[in-house]
């Protein structure tokens, strides 16, 4: 069971610095923290919908990831017994 736990807990640490970054990876639409980073200028560019398609499936898959790690960790912490 401690193992399990660990594994949660480290696979948690790295969705939510994956889920982060991709989060910040999303086009702004207008106005926001996308925009103090540049967005704004790779709205002039041009990107392609494909791209933006398959980020937001990753984006989803990982989010998904990260939820199910928390319920997880949730449910070893409340029927752990001592």
């Amino acid at each position: 069971m401690v193992v399990i736990e660990f594994i949660l807990q480290v696979l948690l640490g790295l969705t939510s610095l994956i889920l982060t970054f991709f989060i910040l990876l999303h086009r702004g639409r207008g106005g926001g923290l996308s925009d103090m980073f540049g967005g704004g200028m790779s709205q002039a560019v041009g990107s392609s919908g494909v791209a933006e398609r398959n980020l937001n499936i990753i984006t989803v898959i990982v989010a998904l990831v990260w939820f199910l790690s928390i319920v997880g960790l949730g449910l070893i912490t409340k029927f752990q017994v001592i």
